[in-house]
């Protein structure tokens, strides 16, 4: 495995996108995707979060991202990047 997906999250969000970033790492973990997602600071308004995926699954698990944050209403939130 290798670290393949990087989300860049914003710091500032309010009580509904908190709760779905945590849902959508959540739903991450529980499907399998990983097992562990790590958390860094990029600058003030951002985080990165990054977790190594199975090289096999990294479209499977950017377009269950993709659609994750199109259905959440999340796209000033989170995007993905790598």
């Amino acid at each position: 495995m290798e670290r393949a997906i990087k989300l860049k999250v914003r710091k500032e969000l309010d009580g509904r996108e908190q709760f779905n970033v945590i849902k959508l790492k959540g739903s991450l973990i529980s499907k399998g995707y990983t097992e562990i997602i790590h958390i860094l600071d990029q600058d003030d308004e951002y985080h990165i979060n990054s977790f190594e995926t199975p090289v096999e699954s990294r479209n499977e698990v950017k377009d269950f991202i993709a659609a994750f944050i199109s259905n959440e209403n999340l796209t000033h939130a989170v995007t993905v990047f790598k």
